[in-house]
């Protein structure tokens, strides 16, 4: 890397490159003499790095904002390029609703203001563009209300910007800007308040009279107030340019052409019902909230900073966290060496882990938030441990109340990271979970932690890792050997069940082919022994040849799964052939989820048979206290959608093929045409067409243009069929899931009169408790546990029972998973929402289950649609 790069990118860190000054303005006057010196013969190669490196390191901005400023004194040419190429980068962005873009643009404007580059009246000017837009989306005849997301986005872009250049702004254009904030309070006060509470990490029964948080809009509009009242003073906001303003002041500032908001989309029918909620959903996709807080700590832990503080230190780690993805180390080393001057270790948890559990996807993948939390624990060894450790703790004390799947990706981060330190934990804090009942979220959190452990090391590793609280081995799984039912190792006596299936290993080992082993089992074992006998054979021993490794597996269902799909050719018999799998492989939960997911693959079973399996009465019995049959359950559905997915993919490629073939063959069939009109003279006589060998060539590429336009035609069309029929699928799946649903919570929740929410469910146990109390003159001892009943609700270190009762904590459980489900995948529910109203969604079904989907699914409770 040559120097010059070099410097732009370290600008700002300790580094070998600026020796060992941490000094802004060193840096940038060092930065700015070699770049002055090479803009002579690389301004072409300097422009597009130098914007380069402010859009994607843009917690340095400010540096790179004065650097400019300082060129703009030398070059003014070369600023006035880079001005207008930021225009154009920031209008494509604005036309393709590239939100991070648009964001890091918008700050790079307001430090260029800063420095003297830019007009403030320019800014301004982009500031009530978005801001206009913004208002015009909440009008109904003009505008549409649905789409109240991009305008909540364009208000945030400009408060944001507030921070790096609000100082600024007042003092050169106090009028303009004050129109804006009146503007933006205007925005405030018509605008629907966003309670997302389906997108909230703990459960939130917003019911009538509780106290409306601010949503992040409002919040982030109160943080500016008190910014704008202390006078514009930012801690973390580094001002560099205040250290060269003498020599800024004497630049030329530049006109930033007039911007276009994208076209406003089209005006709502109705506002509201299923319309309404699909546009909606499809706004908040197109731009989402960046961030939902997640505050862990207690305030008394927590850095001591000013609100705006908070707000820019998060928006720093965020953006680190996007431009440095695929960069663990860099990441984590950035994220340490923010230009603050406080610490921010707690909140730099809370962000991480508000990213990692944030609803309804993180940004990335788990795994990436898993390694940098290792990182960061190894570049900070004596305190983020203990910071990550005291996160850990806190979520565990409110796990009752932590949505469902934030506590399915805190178990999986949470044992993957243990894994990463030698499984080193204090269990004994923890060891008062066994005086818990089975259903206790804390009890069911430990067993599952351990439960995945196991997967990621081995069964006598996990149990010594836990020897500070061996009584907590009565929570690991049990080792996970194959149930095989065939074995004669331990002195059962051999059956005729037992021949066959030896018999059938032979013929394996004999490599015979899967349609000799169907001649066999149809000719000889289903006359003989009749279809249950056959279907545990063939299951038992086909698994239990290929239960030695996961490889083993996939080959005994590449070479005999047609076995498996000649016996099992319908959904009944699919769900026996799963019940036989989860028996074989009852003792490892992990090899059952393998197993299910790849006979899928194979398509040996369907999704709908994994639903009907899941929801039968062993697996429902187990809602509340096992990962078990969801984790089956979400392998199942997510790929379905993969699917679907890879699919829409597809279809999008085959048509540019389509019109790339298209044009081929018009080129083609032009220049025959061309060709064959043209008038040649043979032997001094006038005569039609080119000469034979090019017509010939011409001829053959026009046929060979129409054969591949035939061709790619035809891909699309079977592309196309195959998408209509796993959308039709697709549709027949989330209908016979909800209908599941809906079946055994009706069985099992209360009447809707003593359980309108979830905070009544939960204390339907307590009421009847403190009733019997109340009606008796000696404590009773609890079954579970043998212990005292006290009046604690939760579980925690210093109470021994948990007061809501098994029957209330399976139907919040089920419920969290409802949600869960419909949230996650709730463009494809959407797009089958009438069906679902129609078949499940009825009057008749439980107001709780009802709106633990409309909950998931960001549709107000009182949608007209719901009938």
């Amino acid at each position: 890397m040559s120097s010059w790069r070099s410097l732009l990118l370290r600008i700002g860190d300790k580094c070998p490159d600026y020796g060992t000054s941490s000094d802004f303005k060193e840096h940038i006057e060092t930065c700015f003499g070699v770049i002055r010196r090479e803009l002579e013969h690389s301004s072409d190669d300097i422009l597009p790095f130098l914007l380069q490196c402010a859009e994607q390191l843009p917690h340095k901005i400010p540096l790179y904002g004065t650097l400019v400023g300082l060129l703009n004194l030398e070059n003014e040419d070369f600023v006035k390029q880079m001005v207008e190429t930021t225009h154009a980068n920031f209008q494509d962005a604005l036309d393709f609703g590239n939100c991070d873009m648009i964001r890091i643009l918008m700050r790079f404007l307001t430090v260029m203001m800063c420095s003297k580059v830019l007009q403030p009246s320019s800014l301004v000017v982009v500031f009530e563009t978005l801001l206009s837009s913004a208002s015009t989306t909440l009008d109904e005849e003009k505008g549409n209300p649905s789409w109240q997301a991009r305008g909540d986005f364009y208000v945030s872009c400009i408060l944001s910007c507030l921070p790096w250049g609000g100082s600024e702004l007042v003092e050169q254009v106090p009028e303009e800007i004050e129109c804006v904030m009146v503007g933006i309070e205007a925005y405030l006060s018509i605008r629907r308040h966003n309670s997302d509470t389906g997108l909230s990490f703990f459960e939130d029964d917003d019911e009538s009279g509780s106290v409306v948080e601010k949503d992040f809009l409002e919040d982030l509009w109160g943080r500016i107030q008190v910014l704008s009242s202390n006078g514009w003073k930012v801690d973390s906001v580094p001002r560099p340019h205040l250290s060269f303003e003498a020599q800024l002041v004497a630049g030329k500032s530049h006109e930033f052409g007039p911007i276009n908001a994208p076209e406003q989309p089209e005006p709502l029918s109705e506002v509201s019902g299923v319309l309404y909620g699909k546009q909606k959903h499809n706004a908040e996709l197109k731009y989402p909230q960046r961030i939902r807080r997640l505050n862990i700590f207690p305030a008394s832990k927590t850095e001591d900073m000013q609100p705006i503080d908070r707000f820019i230190v998060e928006e720093y780690l965020l953006d680190v966290l996007l431009f440095l993805n695929g960069c663990r180390k860099e990441c984590a080393s950035f994220m340490v060496g923010l230009p603050v001057p406080f610490r921010y270790d707690y909140l730099m948890a809370e962000t991480i882990f508000s990213q990692l559990l944030l609803l309804p996807l993180p940004p990335f993948k788990p795994i990436y938030y898993t390694l940098v939390i290792m990182d960061l624990c190894k570049a900070l060894p004596g305190a983020f441990p203990g910071v990550v450790a005291g996160a850990v703790r806190a979520l565990f004390e409110k796990i009752a109340d932590l949505d469902m799947e934030c506590q399915t990706r805190l178990i999986l981060w949470f044992s993957h990271h243990l894994s990463n330190f030698q499984f080193i934990w204090p269990w004994e804090e923890w060891a008062f979970v066994l005086d818990l009942p089975k259903w206790a979220p804390q009890r069911v959190f430990v067993q599952e932690v351990l439960e995945r452990e196991v997967r990621l090391s081995y069964w006598d590793k996990v149990k010594q890792s836990i020897e500070n609280a061996p009584a907590l081995e009565e929570l690991l799984p049990p080792k996970g050997s194959p149930n095989f039912i065939y074995s004669i190792e331990d002195g059962r006596e051999r059956t005729e069940q037992h021949a066959l299936s030896a018999e059938l290993n032979n013929k394996v080992k004999g490599r015979q082919t899967a349609r000799e082993i169907i001649s066999w089992v149809e000719e000889s074992v289903f006359p003989n022994h009749g279809w249950d006998v056959v279907l545990k054979v063939v299951v038992h021993t086909l698994l239990d040849i290929g239960s030695k490794s996961f490889t083993h597996l996939i080959t005994v269902l590449e070479r005999y799964g047609q076995v498996f799909a000649r016996i099992c050719p319908d959904h009944d018999k699919q769900v026996m052939l799963i019940a036989e799998v989860g028996s074989y492989w009852k003792n490892n939960a992990q090899m059952t989820a393998v197993a299910i997911d790849r006979m899928m693959g194979y398509r040996l079973i369907s999704n709908l048979a994994i639903v009907r399996w899941v929801f039968s009465p062993a697996n429902v019995e187990q809602f509340h206290t096992s990962d078990r049959p969801w984790e089956v359950l979400r392998n199942a559905i997510g790929k379905t959608y993969n699917r679907i997915s890879d699919l829409r993919n597809e279809i999008s490629s085959l048509k540019k093929s389509v019109v790339s073939a298209e044009a081929a063959a018009a080129k083609a069939k032009a220049e025959l045409d061309a060709a064959e009109s043209k008038l040649s003279l043979v032997d001094g006589e006038p005569v039609l067409g080119d000469n034979p060998v090019k017509l010939k060539r011409l001829k053959a590429n026009a046929e060979k243009a129409k054969e591949e336009e035939v061709s790619v035609h035809e891909s699309l069309e079977a592309k196309e069929a195959l998408l209509a029929r796993a959308l039709d699928e697709n549709e027949a799946l989330f209908l016979s899931l909800y209908k599941n649903f809906s079946n055994v919570l009706m069985e099992r929740l209360p009447d809707p009169s003593r359980a309108r929410t979830l905070r009544e469910l939960k204390s339907i146990q307590a009421d009847e408790m403190t009733v019997d109390l109340d009606e008796s003159s000696v404590m009773e001892v609890d079954n579970e546990s043998r212990r005292p009943n006290k009046s604690q609700s939760n579980g925690g270190k210093d109470s021994n029972i948990y007061n809501v009762g098994e029957k209330e904590q399976w139907c919040l459980s089920t419920l969290g998973y409802v949600k869960a489900f419909a949230r996650q995948y709730a463009s494809e529910i959407w797009a089958h929402i009438e069906k679902l109203d129609a078949d499940v969604l009825t009057e008749n079904v439980h107001p709780l289950f009802k709106k633990a989907v409309y909950s998931g699914l960001s549709r107000p409770i009182n949608d007209v649609s719901s009938g």
